[in-house]
């Protein structure tokens, strides 16, 4: 589990994290999103040790990263996956990490393999694309068999088949009971791997939900419905509290305040003949760029 208490970084007069708390659970991927220059980065960071906070805690199952005995058994983390000597192979870069953390030479082939690089495990990282340093930054961070994962953008330069195989791989490891946070800006993508969403803007924090959650706070959910009398459902839903938009085709209308149940029971408590009832919902890319709309540091004329 990773906890942080007011969590704040500065730099200078800049506030890169300000007064964050979150609980990142196990069992769970949690999607840490936000816009460019949002925390994200810094805030992992700020986990593994690798800046201070300027104020605030933040710990790693009940401990500041540094007092952790052994690391890289209880934390993998992938932030820079060109952080690799260019000089050395697949396996001698896995070897030297797993000498300073008391880990077996058997479980470098495991990783390797784990991760499709075993057939060029003696080539030099430095030919690698990037891909391929992906691969082996994902595989340096499963060394430890660790119970937390970090991953900062783990699907750069993967192919559309790397792309599945690292969704199904964090998956697997949440299912497992681990502790799995990951980064990214590929809404799509994130939107088929996360269950729950740890959003920030400027520093701050935005949203602390499971995904559907999150989707709902944007324009959320709605309810399509084609009826041969759109009129009379339309007052009864308005005085329900429902916002009413009519629809392009003859009798449709676009309901929204009220679940799918609720305008299906509407509809027969006032005798108003349905021909067609469906609920909608807005894209995890949809929500979050409304919600994170006055967040955006860097916009585009």
């Amino acid at each position: 589990m990773i906890e942080a208490r007011g969590l704040v970084k500065r730099y200078g007069s800049t506030a890169a994290v300000n007064d964050l708390s979150f609980t990142i659970r196990p069992g769970l991927v949690t999607g840490f999103l936000g816009p460019n220059g949002a925390g994200k980065t810094t805030t992992m960071r700020l986990i593994l040790g690798l800046d201070y906070p300027s104020a605030g805690t933040v710990t790693v199952n009940g401990r500041p990263y540094a007092q952790l005995p052994r690391p890289m058994r209880q934390v993998g983390a992938l932030l820079d996956a060109g952080a690799v000597h260019g000089g050395r192979t697949a396996r001698g870069h896995l070897l030297c990490l797993a000498q300073t953390n008391g880990i077996a030479r058997r479980r470098v082939d495991e990783v390797l393999d784990t991760v499709g690089l075993a057939e060029v495990a003696s080539r030099r990282a430095g030919g690698f694309s990037l891909g391929m340093r992906q691969r082996l930054g994902i595989a340096a961070a499963l060394l430890g068999d660790p119970r937390i994962l970090m991953f900062d953008e783990p699907v750069n330069g993967l192919d559309p088949e790397g792309i599945v195989w690292i969704r199904t791989l964090m998956r697997s490891l949440a299912a497992q009971g681990r502790t799995v946070l990951v980064s990214s800006h590929l809404m799509s993508e994130m939107e088929h791997t996360a269950d729950h969403l740890l959003v920030i803007g400027r520093g701050r924090l935005i949203a602390d939900c499971s995904m559907a959650e999150f989707i709902a706070r944007g324009s959320g959910q709605a309810v399509q419905v084609r009826t041969p009398q759109p009129d009379a459902l339309a007052r009864a839903a308005a005085i329900a509290g429902a916002n009413v938009v009519a629809g392009q085709g003859l009798g449709e209308l676009e309901i929204r305040g009220l679940t799918e149940e609720q305008v299906s029971d509407l509809a027969f408590a006032h005798g108003i003949r349905l021909h067609h009832l469906a609920a909608t919902r807005v894209s995890l890319e949809h929500a979050f760029m409304e919600l994170t709309a006055d967040s955006v540091e860097y916009r585009a004329a």
